[in-house]
């Protein structure tokens, strides 16, 4: 899985991919991270990549020249390196908006599964042309239904949780969640803990070694938070 990420803030996403699983996932090959500064794309002196909306408002809307220009550069070397080690690549491009469709695990597990390499486009200000979702047959998703200062953290949720359905990412696949029996109330050593003069316990039936009366446990209380959430 290759992601590659128009933005630009690309030194945003230097810190949080340097560690841990991701970070390692990199390191043995299994994902790719590649940035590409979205002004080193434009031919305007001021090295600008956003104007004035027409119809007047508020902030500035990013240009459909610069971000074209990056993603033809990112294509060309998709094709390339397709061509070099003989190898069928499938392309998906994502601009983000509060309005798209809701990003879940399951289209994070469709993603991993049909594609080689996606293409995120951060948008900024009051966002992207409406022209370069059209031109580019990009999709468009959001990871929930507020308004965020730009699309670099959007990014990193995809690529986290899409990251995570690639085989060997996760040394041990029960770690994903959404395949096993799992609550959002987890516990872990000392089985009693005391804090201003209360004692916190483990439940017993976690101590009991009952695998079935566990599982049903931890049913209950995921089914008593799908309420609370809907």
């Amino acid at each position: 899985m290759r992601f590659h990420v128009v933005t630009i803030f690309p030194n945003m996403f230097e810190s949080y991919f340097a560690e841990s699983i991701i970070s390692r996932a990199i390191q043995s090959k299994l994902i790719s991270i590649d940035t590409y500064a979205l002004r080193d794309f434009t031919v305007d002196k001021h090295r600008r990549v956003d104007g004035r909306p027409y119809g007047g408002g508020p902030g500035m809307v990013m240009w459909v020249d610069p971000i074209l220009r990056c993603v033809e550069k990112i294509q060309k070397s998709i094709e390339k390196r397709s061509k070099v080690k003989n190898l069928k690549s499938k392309v998906l491009i994502i601009i983000f908006n509060p309005g798209g469709t809701m990003f879940n695990n399951k289209i994070a597990k469709e993603t991993a599964k049909k594609y080689t390499d996606i293409i995120f486009i951060c948008g900024r200000y009051e966002g992207i042309d409406a022209r370069v979702k059209k031109i580019l047959k990009a999709k468009e998703w959001s990871i929930g239904e507020y308004v965020l200062t730009g699309g670099e953290l959007p990014a990193m949720v995809c690529m986290d949780v899409i990251s995570r359905q690639v085989k060997g990412v996760l040394n041990d696949e029960n770690s994903l969640e959404e395949t096993r029996m799992a609550s959002h109330e987890m516990y872990a050593r000392p089985e009693v803990y005391e804090f201003n003069k209360k004692k916190y316990k483990v439940p017993k039936v976690l101590l009991s070694g009952n695998h079935k009366l566990i599982d049903e446990f931890r049913m209950k209380k995921e089914n008593k938070i799908g309420k609370i959430g809907n």
